[in-house]
């Protein structure tokens, strides 16, 4: 295992080069303390076109392999990112601030869909149809799609990426990754792995710097690139789809959230208060599967919400390095502006503090809970993406799943019962992608993940989350006598 600082990378790669790209450099900062991780060779434009022409050579190569060819590559490249587990972990937590314990579980995360999809190459079966005539045989394949671009956000620098890589390479697909500007450090030590795996030059380019908007409509818009698969804001997926459409280039978006978590009157409490801790405040409440309106039963709400304040109360807030830390900074300082602001309306329209609702130094922000939360605050419509937990009460099945779907977006759910006519009823009833039931943690390289309405299209990971990056062919053999 390499030292954590071999594997720290200043410059973007391309075509198998390390390659500056620009003038410019811009500064890696850990949100715990402010100071400096890294100063990064800021890439302008003109590399994203080499990394895409790089990416549009190599395609043709790539898909020649055998499947199982490509499947030996990547197992490599899942065994690199195991062994230097440590070393990837450290990096991630001091560039994003997620504690370590969490780093390492992303690593392995991140790692299994390498391994996931290395096996799934073999699978990409197609289909033999009967003949719709006596002369004709129908047969339908499945062929990769081309060049993809990659766009990923801050809060899972590794797993966001290798999500989408590990079915695009299986299948045959090059691709061109652009990582947040935040967290560009975990993406150059990945592709620096892929490298030693063995896979050729311009197979996988990662280009880092700040030039985002720019990068982004330069990939939608490219006519080399045919699929775009992004993770990030609803804003933002909507720019990009924009700017697809004159292309009607093929996206895979998975998009904001506002996951209801559902406490019905016969639910176990303590196994509830488990889930929403988990659900709520992994990586300081930074996911996008993170709980954000905790809707809970008249009958047991104030029972609930002694309990959850009480194992709030317990998270240990620190600096992800240290030892028992479990709750680390948010990002930057927009991020802490937007918790006080939204702590501040809560309390002004009738909301009750229970716990936390202040920021300490550097980009921490207490764990807070707020009690009485009503459907006009802003929170109840806007995706929170921080350490805020509001606890809402209902009366009726009716009302939960009523409160549950009036929103926009539709990514993630969560409810508690131990009824299981209601857990088949409400479980159909949510409008939501994802629904956990007595279980706060949902996410695996054998699902399918992604969501309906406003939080996007497509499916990441399974066996489902292959097909986004094909093409089906439907061959027809006549004159057969």
């Amino acid at each position: 295992m390499k030292n954590y600082k071999e594997l720290i990378y200043d410059q973007s790669h391309v075509n198998g080069q390390w390659v500056s790209g620009g003038s410019g450099t811009f500064k890696v900062v850990n949100p715990a303390d402010g100071t400096e991780v890294a100063t990064v060779h800021d890439a302008d434009v003109a590399l994203v076109e080499q990394a895409i022409q790089a990416a549009a050579v190599a395609f043709g190569p790539w898909k020649a392999l055998a499947a199982k060819e490509r499947s030996v590559i990547m197992y490599r490249w899942y065994d690199l990112l195991i062994s230097h587990k440590e070393a990837l972990a450290t990096i991630m937590t001091l560039e994003c601030g997620k504690p370590l314990v969490e780093s390492r579980g992303e690593v392995d995360y991140a790692a299994s869909f390498i391994q996931w999809f290395a096996e799934e190459a073999k699978r990409v079966y197609g289909d033999v149809i009967p003949g719709f005539t006596a002369d004709r045989r129908v047969l339908v394949v499945k062929q990769p799609i081309g060049v993809v671009g990659v766009i990923t956000p801050w809060n899972f620098p590794l797993a966001m990426i290798t999500r989408k890589l590990g079915p695009a390479l299986a299948v045959g697909c090059t691709a061109v990754v652009r990582p947040s500007e935040e967290t560009p450090l975990s993406a150059l030590a990945m592709v620096a792995l892929a490298e030693q795996a063995g896979f050729p030059k311009g197979v996988i380019n990662v280009v880092v710097g700040t030039q985002a908007a720019a990068t982004g409509k330069l990939l939608c818009e490219s006519p080399l690139v045919s699929k775009i698969s992004f993770t990030g804001s609803t804003r933002v997926g909507q720019i990009l789809s924009s700017q697809s459409a004159f292309m009607l280039k093929k996206l895979s978006l998975e998009l904001g959230g506002n996951a209801p978590f559902i406490v019905f009157e016969d639910a176990d409490i303590n196994a509830a208060v488990r889930g929403a801790i988990a659900g709520k405040f992994r990586f300081s409440g930074q996911t996008c599967v993170c709980v954000n309106r905790i809707l809970v039963h008249e009958k047991i709400y104030d029972q609930f919400a002694e309990r959850f304040v009480q194992a709030v109360s317990e998270l240990k807030v620190g600096n992800g390095m240290e030892p028992g830390v479990n709750f680390g900074p948010l990002i930057n300082k927009k991020a802490m502006d937007r918790m006080e602001l939204l702590v501040s309306d809560a309390l002004a329209k009738g909301g009750e503090l229970l716990f936390g609702g202040k920021k300490q130094d550097n980009y921490f922000f207490l764990p807070t809970v707020i009690g009485n939360a009503q459907a006009n605050m802003d929170f109840a419509r806007e995706e929170i993406f921080g350490p805020i937990a509001p606890l809402f009460k209902f009366k009726t099945d009716e009302e939960a799943i009523q409160m549950a779907n009036d929103t926009i977006y539709g990514l993630a759910s969560y409810f508690y019962t131990q009824d299981l006519t209601r857990t088949w009823k409400v479980s159909e009833a949510l409008e939501y992608g994802i629904v956990g039931v007595n279980e706060g943690l949902i996410s695996s390289e054998s699902v399918p993940f992604g969501g309906v309405k406003y939080s996007g299209k497509g499916r990441e990971g399974s066996k489902y989350g292959i097909d986004d990056y094909t093409e089906i062919k439907y061959v027809c053999m006549g004159n057969i006598n």
